[in-house]
């Protein structure tokens, strides 16, 4: 479906100016969305001598298998499916077709990749790996230690501020995504390291000088993601560890290792932050394939 085919239709241009003043969705899915409804409707043209305002089940279903025979990923055609499904229900809803194409036409299913994570000898070579001399590596460690603790996205962790530690109480409060805040317990071990840089490491990096973030940088500010998560690859270097890491994968690790110890779904999911349960049963099936895994290496009939 060469680029050079895409021709304009009045229908696909009005539902994308619908689009971006309902949803305010990006320029850039806005393009896709523009470009998946064209080639469609070129295809129909060429094939058919049609347009996407004549189209029925049939021949959407023959776009599909065109899609399939090109190598097409499930994913891309997903996508595909889920722009024209707005597409038609946006048509029906104005009154300029009668029945919707899409009715019956099943998406692909999307297996959910699992989330890396790492093991717990990983985990721990990850956790030494700082330097506990400079103050910097100091300040890693701990920041290491209330990461994999409390399982904190990497930006919750780098925006903490005095007043939402509690070391009597020994709980961290967050603020996750949609603000929706939430109540961590440390553990002892991330509470010691925190006593321990609190102590000293931190008002060495500050100098005198005045910073509510818990874990300012060197010039005495909030410290951004990216410096972090360009720290934690150092160490990991260091540590010997040789897979990709992601910005949550000690993420993926608390909540994989909690399962591994038989904690409750519903209290990783609390603890974790997220609102909708679905989300966090991804991690059953990582600690499900590690048991397969112990299973397989260590039982006699393995």
């Amino acid at each position: 479906m060469p680029s050079e085919l895409l021709t304009d239709h009045p229908e696909i241009e009005r539902y994308i100016d619908a689009l971006w003043m309902e949803k305010g969705l990006s320029e850039n899915t806005l393009t896709s969305y523009r470009r998946d409804l064209r080639q469609f409707n070129d295809w129909l043209g060429r094939e058919h001598g049609s347009t996407v305002t004549r189209a029925d089940r049939s021949v959407l279903q023959s776009f599909l298998g065109v899609r399939l025979q090109q190598g097409r990923s499930a994913r891309s055609t997903a996508r595909f499916m889920s722009c024209v499904r707005g597409f038609y229900h946006y048509l029906l809803r104005e009154g300029r077709i009668t029945i919707d194409p899409t009715l019956d036409v099943d998406s692909p299913k999307l297996g959910r990749p699992l989330p890396k994570s790492l093991s717990e000898a990983e985990v721990d070579r990850l956790l030494q790996a700082p330097e506990l001399a400079d103050a910097l590596e100091f300040r890693d460690r701990t920041m290491l230690e209330l990461l994999y603790a409390c399982g904190l996205r990497v930006s919750e962790l780098t925006s903490l501020q005095m007043g939402q530690l509690s070391l009597n109480q020994g709980v961290v409060r967050v603020f996750g995504k949609g603000s929706k805040e939430r109540l961590v317990p440390m553990g002892e071990e991330a509470l010691l390291w925190l006593q321990r840089y609190f102590a000293g490491p931190r008002a060495q990096l500050l100098g005198g000088k005045p910073c509510d973030a818990v874990f300012p940088s060197r010039r005495g500010r909030q410290m951004t993601r990216q410096t972090f998560w360009y720290r934690i690859k150092i160490y990991a270097r260091r540590a010997g560890i040789q897979r990709e890491l992601s910005p949550h994968t000690l993420r993926h690790a608390f909540a994989t290792h909690l399962l591994n110890h038989g904690a409750d779904l519903r209290v990783v999911q609390l603890l974790l932050g997220h609102s909708d349960l679905t989300t966090t049963q991804i991690y059953t099936h990582v600690a499900r394939q590690r048991m397969q895994e112990l299973h397989a290496q260590h039982h006699p009939r393995g």
